[in-house]
């Protein structure tokens, strides 16, 4: 009788133990919340997700619907990473609202290409080609800043970088004199006819049924300053869940969801 009520009693300890010992395992299983926006971010965050799983990362995908609140809300602490920006926007949002907030790691592009309807590649614009880019400040600065990297213009020093947005006053060398045409961004793929080339933004590449990795003759690196990133506050860029989480995303289960899923219109920059 006795023998029974200690092995009663000791199963009843071994059952409060493991209790105690779930119950402290839930307290330490961090939910590591991330701010997106619906659309393609959220969807490849969907897959995100389940890689973090599996290497014992709890995720929680917190969708918005505009650029502002994700960066205020990690800043305030009700987020502890956002995935959704390029680095000068968020350079942009630091410098006006003091946000103590740094990039982990790069995700994606929506790369800018040049496209044309005459020539097969930009070394094959002749002197005088007509050259349209976006009219807005953003997108103009990255039409420059890709026309430079392919040798076509040279930009004078410091213009196009840290927030100072190129224009073409600040063109300091065009071998070809080419004409840089200003045009409104949604306006480019029908410009494709009357110029030798066009700078175009990915959507509207897309809707004019071009597809950036297979019609454009030249196309923003994917280590661009307008790749996307992963950005945490200052104070967590080296704690441990914050590579888990870069590593989750820079997996080859993403990068294979986003190669198949959006065929080129967005492109991994890992």
């Amino acid at each position: 009788m006795q023998r029974r009520t200690l092995i009663k009693v000791f199963s009843a300890a071994l059952a409060s133990a493991a209790l105690i010992t779930s119950f402290g395992a839930r307290a330490d299983d961090k939910v590591i919340k991330v701010g997106t926006i619906s659309g393609p971010d959220a969807q490849i965050w969907s897959v995100v997700q389940k890689v973090a799983k599996r290497e014992g990362l709890n995720v929680k995908v917190i969708e918005f619907n505009d650029y502002v609140q994700p960066n205020a809300a990690l800043d305030a602490g009700d987020l502890d990473a956002n995935s959704f920006q390029h680095q000068p926007y968020l350079d942009s949002q630091i410098k006006q609202r003091g946000y103590k907030i740094v990039s982990a790691g790069l995700t994606y592009i929506s790369p800018l290409g040049i496209y044309s309807k005459k020539l097969k590649s930009v070394k094959d614009l002749p002197q005088g080609a007509k050259v349209a880019v976006p009219n807005d400040p953003s997108n103009e600065n990255r039409a420059l800043l890709l026309l430079q990297s392919q040798g076509v213009i040279k930009l004078k020093a410091g213009a196009g970088t840290n927030g100072n947005n190129a224009t073409p006053l600040d063109v300091a060398e065009n071998p070809k004199k080419v004409k840089l045409i200003e045009l409104d961004a949604a306006q480019l793929p029908r410009s494709l006819s009357d110029v030798d080339a066009a700078a175009i933004n990915t959507n509207f590449a897309l809707a004019a049924g071009l597809q950036p990795t297979k019609d454009a003759i030249a196309l923003e690196d994917v280590h661009s300053p307008y790749a996307n990133l992963i950005a945490v506050r200052i104070k967590d860029k080296d704690q441990p869940w914050v590579k888990k989480l870069v590593a989750a995303y820079q997996s080859e289960d993403v990068r294979q969801f986003i190669k198949t899923e959006f065929r080129g219109s967005v492109v991994p920059s890992f």
